[in-house]
C-alpha cells in the first residue's frame, strides 16, 4: 500500500513538473517570436519587462534573464544618438546578464556562455554611447574583451561575427575601422545565420542587424 501511494505521488510530481516545463517553453516561444519582430525601443522595453517577469517566476532558467538583458542592451544601441537615456537600460542589462551567467555551468555550457558574453559586449558598448569621450576609454576595452571571450567560447557564433563586423563598420578608419573587413565579417555572419536558421527559444538573433549594415555597405 505504501509503495503504491509513493508511486502515485511520484507520478503526480513528475506530471506537474512536465506540465510546468511545457508551459514555460510555450511562453518562451511566444515571447521569442515577438522578439524576432521587434524594431523599436518600445517593443524591446515591453519584451524586457515580460522576460524579466518570466525570470522572476523561473529562477533556475538562464534564458529569461538573458533575453531581458539583451532587450535592455538593444535599447541602449537604439538610443546611441541620445546618450542621456541609456544608463538605466545598461544597468538593467548588466544586472540581468549576471544572473543569466550565474545559472550556467561555464565549463560545460560554452555556447551559452558565448551568448552571454555577446550581451556583455553590447551593454558595455551601450555605455560608450552615453558619452564616447568620457566613457569610451573605460567601457570600449571592456566591450572588446567580452567580444573576444565570446569568440573564444564559441568561434562559430554568428553573433560574434556581427559584433566584430559592426565594430569595423562603426569605427572611423583612423582608429582601425575598415569597411571592407566589416563586409567580410558580416557576410560570414549572414551565411552562418542562414545555414542554421532557428525559430526556437535558443538565441538566434542577428540576421536583421547584419542585413541592415550590409545594405549600407553596398
Amino acid at each position: 500500500m505504501k509503495k503504491t501511494i509513493f508511486l502515485i505521488a511520484a507520478t503526480t510530481i513528475m506530471c506537474a513538473v512536465s506540465q510546468a516545463q511545457e508551459a514555460y517553453t510555450q511562453q518562451m516561444q511566444q515571447q521569442v517570436a515577438k522578439l524576432d519582430k521587434a524594431a523599436t525601443a518600445k517593443d524591446y522595453e515591453q519584451l524586457a519587462n515580460d522576460f524579466s517577469r518570466m525570470a522572476d517566476a523561473q529562477k533556475t532558467e538562464w534564458l529569461p534573464y538573458y533575453y531581458s538583458a539583451f532587450c535592455n542592451a538593444r535599447i541602449g544601441w537604439i538610443y546611441q544618438d541620445d546618450g542621456d537615456k541609456i544608463e538605466p537600460y545598461a544597468d538593467k542589462a548588466e544586472e540581468q546578464i549576471k544572473k543569466a551567467q550565474s545559472l550556467l555551468d561555464t565549463t560545460k555550457q560554452k555556447k551559452e556562455l558565448s551568448e552571454v558574453y555577446c550581451v556583455q559586449s553590447m551593454l558595455n558598448q551601450a555605455r560608450v554611447f552615453i558619452n564616447p569621450q568620457t566613457y569610451g576609454p573605460r567601457y570600449g576595452p571592456a566591450a572588446n574583451n567580452y567580444m573576444h571571450l565570446a569568440e573564444k567560447a564559441n568561434p562559430d557564433n554568428p553573433r560574434v561575427l556581427y559584433l566584430e563586423g559592426w565594430q569595423k563598420f562603426a569605427t572611423p578608419k583612423m582608429w582601425g575601422g575598415d569597411k571592407t573587413k566589416a563586409k567580410e565579417l558580416l557576410t560570414a555572419a549572414k551565411q552562418k545565420l542562414e545555414s542554421n536558421p532557428s525559430s526556437g527559444i535558443e538565441p538566434h538573433w542577428g540576421k536583421n542587424e547584419v542585413e541592415d549594415i550590409l545594405k549600407q555597405l553596398k
